[in-house]
């Protein structure tokens, strides 16, 4: 009997080849064997008689009128069990056994159970408060989950068996647990404390990616050949080219020609010598016009190159800051045109439809890139989102360069998560994080009870900072408060009299009503080019503005720009 699982796959295709993906992305952290099971498995349940007479009714290889298995598609439409039988398969076989092997059967099982819906909710119970979720997933009558059924005819059981009876089968699971408990504080060295089952639930979260990623990409490039031509699945171009790429661009810049151009390649000398070190976690404790993109993106590469790292990802806390540090990576790295959207990925909010065409959404589904440029908002939804549409990314974030620009901008409210996620992606997915700020937060000095850095583990890239912001100090503060403080008018005088002696002027304001006076009264009473910003205006029209405005300071025009407190917040790290 020839089983489908989708139009033109088999299901032995289909289950083969996700094992395949999935082994790869678990074998990041060791766990290859893990990732083969949960492929193997997760749609075993689609051997049933049920399910075959279903799919091959929908897809028109069983006629209405003469054959008798014929069913009405509609009605049993996501009605049919295909994922518990894997996981109840899985469950018999190793959680009688060894307390480490059932421990490991819980977390397989539960990957198997939830590859449709996204993790499941073990705290949940039913109405009676006696059995939570997973449990009655495991207990669920078998007939309903056909697991007695496809014993029989599934061929992959086979291979599940050969290597679950491998006696060293748990161990990849005790190795990344003994390390995550040997990391613990005093006080959260057991298997109850909160602190160990967060990382445990990460680790879980881990090898659910790896299932969620394999399975949908094999599905989706079963129905579009074109669109699985077009994945890159990690042949990039190499870091070496990407570097040679960038250090001709930094050979163009030429010799310093001021002192603030001496400390730029200061900053961005260090961070090539950094690059050397070994994997952990890294601040680049720079001030605000210290060349920390290029230099930051430099440490990256040859990081990577250094460790044969998969990827360099961008976290980024303002989407007005990708659009323009992304653009000048991809002029830097994208050298031809065959580079276009192969090199440097966006994925955040502000791409549109004429920017981002079906091949970038199509990459950007897993990051499937070297370069990504994201934002934080992301990187949480991968690390702790609902569903499976994060989910799928969380394993592209192991063995990878992690920047985070502004990270003095992470909510306070995720700094715990935070520092138990970066924690987790050092020590047991062996990335490299880098934390890029004027400011750095002491993510190190929170309470460790509940998460934080390890102080003796981060390694500053400036050999000395305090002498670094000395050195690059450009403004100077001039108290000009009055006691009932200053008018419309008299603000728009000063405005004016200062771009009469400079020939430009950036007024911030607290609200978008006062940005919108002053703006009005400057402009009835002077002759410069005014320029509004706010966090009301949408950010294509933002964007045309900036880009006027560096037009007039380029040629040197009388030119005013009114913002608001919080525009300039959500503009951190752009120059006007």
């Amino acid at each position: 009997m020839d089983f489908i699982a989708h139009e033109n796959q088999s299901l032995i295709g289909h289950l083969c080849g996700v094992a395949t993906k999935c082994k790869e992305n678990a074998s990041k952290i060791g766990c290859g064997d893990y990732g083969e099971v949960l492929g193997l498995l997760h749609d075993v349940g689609k051997y049933s008689t049920e399910f075959q007479n279903y799919i091959k009714s929908s897809v028109g290889e069983l006629d209405p009128d003469k054959d008798e298995d014929f069913v009405n598609t509609s009605e049993y439409k996501g009605k049919i069990d295909h994922s518990t039988a894997g996981a109840q398969f899985i469950w018999q076989e190793l959680a009688g056994k060894t307390s480490s092997q059932r421990f490991l059967a819980q977390i397989l099982s539960l990957c198997l159970v939830s590859h449709h819906s996204g993790l499941i909710d073990n705290l949940r119970s039913d109405n009676n408060g006696t059995v939570d979720s997973f449990t009655k997933r495991i207990r669920k009558n078998t007939d309903k989950t056909h697991l007695k059924e496809i014993k029989d005819k599934a061929e992959v059981l086979a291979r599940v068996n050969s290597i679950i009876s491998n006696q060293t089968f748990s161990e990849p699971m005790e190795r990344v647990l003994s390390s995550v408990f040997k990391s613990l504080p005093d006080g959260q060295r057991n298997q109850t404390s909160s602190l160990f089952q967060f990382h445990a639930g990460l680790f879980v979260r881990f090898l659910f990616s790896c299932l969620i990623d394999a399975d949908r990409q094999d599905t989706a490039d079963s129905e579009k050949m074109q669109a699985a031509g077009f994945r890159q699945n990690g042949m990039y171009v190499g870091w070496k080219d990407l570097i040679s790429r960038l250090e001709k661009k930094i050979v163009e810049f030429g010799e310093p020609e001021n002192d603030v151009d001496i400390l730029r390649r200061h900053v961005c000398d260090s961070c090539l010598e950094a690059a050397s070190k070994d994997k952990g976690i890294f601040t680049l404790t720079v001030p605000t016009g210290g060349a920390k993109t290029l230099s930051s993106l430099r440490f990256a590469l040859h990081h990577a190159e250094k460790h044969k790292i998969d990827r360099i990802i961008y976290v980024i806390p303002f989407t007005s800051i990708i659009d323009q540090n992304a653009e000048v990576v991809r002029k830097i790295l994208e050298t031809s045109a065959a580079d276009k959207g192969r090199i440097v990925l966006e994925h955040h909010s502000n791409i549109g439809a004429e920017k981002q065409g079906w091949k970038e959404k199509l990459l950007t589904e897993n990051w499937d890139a070297p370069v990504v440029y994201t934002t934080m908002v992301q990187f949480l939804e991968a690390l702790f989102g609902a569903g499976t549409r994060g989910a799928r990314r969380m394993h592209q974030l192991a063995e990878s360069v992690i920047v985070f620009d502004e990270i003095q901008t992470l909510p306070i409210r995720c700094v715990h998560m935070f520092c138990n996620a970066v924690n987790f992606l050092v020590r047991q997915c062996g990335s490299s994080i880098v934390l890029c700020t004027a400011t750095q937060p002491l993510l190190g000095r929170v309470d460790n009870q509940k998460g934080s850095l390890d102080p003796s583990s981060m390694r500053e890239i400036m050999p000395n900072v305090y002498e670094l912001f000395d050195d690059l100090k450009r403004v100077d503060v001039i108290d000009l408060r009055k006691a009932k403080g200053w008018s419309d008018e008299e603000t728009a005088d000063l405005v004016l009299d200062e771009v009469t002696k400079t020939g430009s002027c950036l007024v911030i304001v607290n609200t978008k009503r006062s940005a919108r006076a002053l703006f009005r009264t400057v402009q009835q009473n002077g002759d410069a080019e005014c320029f509004h910003l706010s966090t009301g205006m949408c950010p294509i029209h933002r964007k045309k503005i900036l880009k006027t405005i560096r037009d007039r300071m380029q040629e040197i025009m009388k030119c005013v720009s009114i913002l608001t407190g919080r525009m300039v917040n959500s503009m951190c790290g752009i120059v006007l």
